[in-house]
């Protein structure tokens, strides 16, 4: 199972939310840039950013920060947070992101999300939040009348990459993830479904790729000190103890 390090940004800052609340944000560090280097030269090869104000704003926010940690790290990313446009979809790519995560324009726009899956195959991760097995959009802020199965189906008949699904209930509690939804989800689409939200444990990581669960977003816990960065490798790719 691949493991995706997470960096939300917040006003500049790195931080996590704690069930997609704006106002319960915990600050974990003040350099985004320092942050996506250590996890560069830990070891990952792929890292999940996401501009949180963007998110809730519906415009990216921190534009020269994310520019400038896509010229820092040698590796994969992808960027999520305010992607509702072609041109800010566009704009990522061709600043250095392998992909980019598009969720409420998934649900309000769905021609741009089939158009950009067409044109740049292999770059677009559609994510699917669910509140009580509802898609809430808009930085999680709104109800969107779908369902996260039905969502999820859709946009994997677009040609999606893969499906970022967070079960909010869950998310930054370290409580544990939904492993049963997410690997449900996976047995609905083609798509890669990556887990988001509840990891805390490294037995979590354990379940979740025991379960088939093909990739994994993890940030609090790793913030939190519950596990290494090679710790968490170790546990997702079944080796050694844990």
């Amino acid at each position: 199972m691949e493991l995706i390090p997470a960096i939300d940004l917040l006003a500049g800052h790195v931080v996590r939310l704690t069930q997609g609340r704006y106002d319960q944000s915990t600050v974990y560090d003040d350099d985004p840039v320092a942050v996506a280097g250590r996890f560069a030269e830990a070891g990952a090869t792929r890292l999940h950013v996401v501009d949180l104000d963007g998110a809730r704003d519906g415009e990216p926010g921190h534009v020269k920060v994310i520019e400038a940690m896509l010229a820092r790290v040698g590796i994969s990313v992808q960027v999520g947070g305010g992607v509702r446009s072609y041109e800010v979809a566009c704009r990522w790519l061709e600043a250095g992101a392998e992909r980019i995560v598009l969720g409420t324009a998934a649900v309000k726009d769905p021609a741009l999300v089939r158009r950009l899956a067409e044109e740049r195959p292999g770059s677009v991760v559609v994510a699917v939040d669910a509140r009580g097995g509802e898609v809430a959009v808009e930085g999680w802020t709104e109800g969107a009348g779908v369902s996260a199965e039905s969502l999820a189906r859709e946009v994997d008949g677009w040609g999606a990459a893969a499906i970022l699904y967070t079960n909010i209930d869950r998310d930054g509690m370290r409580g544990g993830p939904d492993v049963e939804g997410t690997a449900a989800l996976q047995r609905q689409v083609s798509a890669t479904v990556i887990a988001s939200g509840g990891i805390g444990r490294l037995d979590d990581l354990v379940a979740l790729r025991d379960a088939g669960v093909r990739s994994a977003v993890c940030g609090r816990a790793l913030y939190g000190g519950a596990f290494t960065l090679a710790d968490a490798f170790r546990a997702s790719a079944g080796e050694g103890p844990c």
